[in-house]
């Protein structure tokens, strides 16, 4: 079921709040929109994600805000500009980015996992993992190893 969550960048300067569902297969609540991005978390192996490490989960926009340091964001776009991958500006770190995909419903938020201040290891280790082939541009299937993303 959606659950609410906190999370942070590393120096603490940006702060936001957001609602997901990070329940293990067989335990997650019926989604609002329909799609495989919202019964799952994801790893893909994309210049972007394999770099930075980014673990998405998605939320939509009334589940999600930044509560504070938003003046200390800073954006990036790259390939077609359609996604904007969101870093503190002091600190680096990645913690979510947005886009706005017809195919996913619209506009969403693709939150960072390892941002989360409140989830608990468990959690985590429970949450079921799509892995995406982004560097072939196959979406739809995992890439040959996934071990290292």
């Amino acid at each position: 079921m959606l659950k609410s969550y906190r999370g942070s960048c590393h120096c603490g300067a940006v702060h936001f709040e957001c609602q997901l569902d990070l329940a293990p297969e067989g335990s997650r609540s019926k989604p609002e929109l329909d799609g495989v991005w919202w019964t799952s978390s994801f790893r893909c192996n994309c210049s972007w994600c394999a770099k930075t490490r980014f673990w998405k989960n998605f939320a939509r926009p009334a589940g999600f805000r930044v509560t504070s340091g938003a003046d200390a964001l800073t954006e990036y776009r790259f390939g077609e500009s359609a996604i904007r991958h969101t870093f503190c500006s002091r600190c680096g770190v990645h913690p979510f980015a947005s886009a706005s995909f017809e195919m996913m419903g619209g506009d969403f938020y693709a939150v960072n996992l390892a941002c989360l201040d409140d989830v608990t290891p468990e959690e985590l280790a429970a949450v079921p993992i799509i892995y995406e082939d982004g560097r072939h541009d196959a979406w739809d299937r995992p890439p040959p190893v996934t071990a290292y993303l």
